[in-house]
Order: C-alpha cells, then sequence, then structure tokens
C-alpha cells in the first residue's frame, strides 16, 4: 500500500494518470524547469510517462514520490518525495517542485517538513541528501531553514537545456 501523509493543508498522496494534467502543468513551465535537470515538457504523453516512472520506481524500492493536493481540492500542484532510495545503505535524496501558482505560501516548507519525519521514521532512513543547482536560491535557502547542512559543490553535475551546471550537495542525519 502506498503511504497517504497529511498535514494541516496538504494530502501526499499517490498519483494516478489522472495527475498527468497537473505534472504536465508544472513539467511545463519554464520556471519550474529551469533548476531541475529535465527539460520541459511539450506533450501531455510524457506527463503520463513520468506518473508511470514514479510508480514503477515505487514498487522497485528506488524511490517514493507524492502528489501535492491541497486539502479541499481535487489535482496536485506539484509532487515530491525520494529517488535513488537505498534501503540497504538507509539513505535517499530529496526532491521535489511545485507550480508557480502556489509558490511562497509554504506548502513546499510544509511538505518537505512531513517527508522528512516519514523517511526518518517510517523508512529507517540515516541520511537524506539533496542535489540543487547553485542558482536555486529558493530551494537552496528552505533546505537550509529545515537544517539540511551543505557539505560542497559538485562540478558540471547537472545539464539543463544543453548546458553544465554546478551544485550544492547537502545532507540532513538522523538525530
Amino acid at each position: 500500500m502506498f503511504p497517504r501523509l497529511e498535514t494541516d493543508r496538504l494530502i501526499l498522496r499517490e498519483m494516478t494518470k489522472e495527475d498527468a494534467e497537473g505534472i504536465f502543468a508544472c513539467f511545463s513551465n519554464e520556471d519550474v524547469t529551469r533548476y531541475y535537470g529535465q527539460e520541459t515538457l511539450e506533450k501531455i504523453e510524457q506527463a503520463e510517462k513520468i506518473v508511470d516512472f514514479f510508480s514503477k520506481s515505487y514498487s522497485e524500492k528506488r524511490g517514493i514520490r507524492w502528489g501535492i493536493e491541497r486539502r479541499g481540492t481535487k489535482g496536485i500542484i506539484g509532487t515530491i518525495g525520494f529517488n535513488a532510495w537505498l534501503p540497504k545503505h538507509k539513505r535517499a535524496e530529496i526532491g521535489y517542485e511545485l507550480h508557480p501558482d502556489y509558490w511562497r505560501n509554504g506548502y513546499t516548507l510544509e511538505a518537505v517538513l512531513k517527508v522528512i519525519s516519514y523517511g526518518f521514521e517510517k523508512l529507517d532512513l540515516t541520511r537524506i541528501g539533496a542535489v540543487v543547482f547553485i542558482e536555486n536560491k529558493a530551494s537552496n535557502n528552505l533546505l537550509e531553514k529545515v537544517g539540511f547542512q551543505k557539505e560542497g559543490v559538485l562540478r558540471d553535475y547537472m545539464y539543463q537545456n544543453g548546458k553544465a551546471y554546478d551544485t550544492f550537495v547537502y545532507s540532513l542525519l538522523r538525530k
């Protein structure tokens, strides 16, 4: 069973084919993909493949990705979860994105705190990592705000639109 998580304002739930529209709304927006390491989507079919990828990743215990839905509304406004999940080594990397219409409302912070707690308490993680474009000030600030420590720079680590970018690497260890 896919875990459903809830916060005061959000429901973090399994994504289905019906969520392809919400995925497309995010990943077809250049403001979202600018610091993502993924090309901007052009067709809804690409979003459907992303839903399939997240589902397969969970069934193979390589990752877990929730759709972010606001309580009382239908449809996702972004996603959050763990990739590079290695249960044997008790570690994973957190990733998230939110449609720009919902930026600066504290939704990402709320979701990140819930997912971190789930990672440490239910997945028995010891380490949660994050890799973030240096230019992505909002995400860097958010991670530092919740206690992630910057470990260094990965040079030319991510490509976006054919150009290599440096990233910061962060970690948060279970207390």
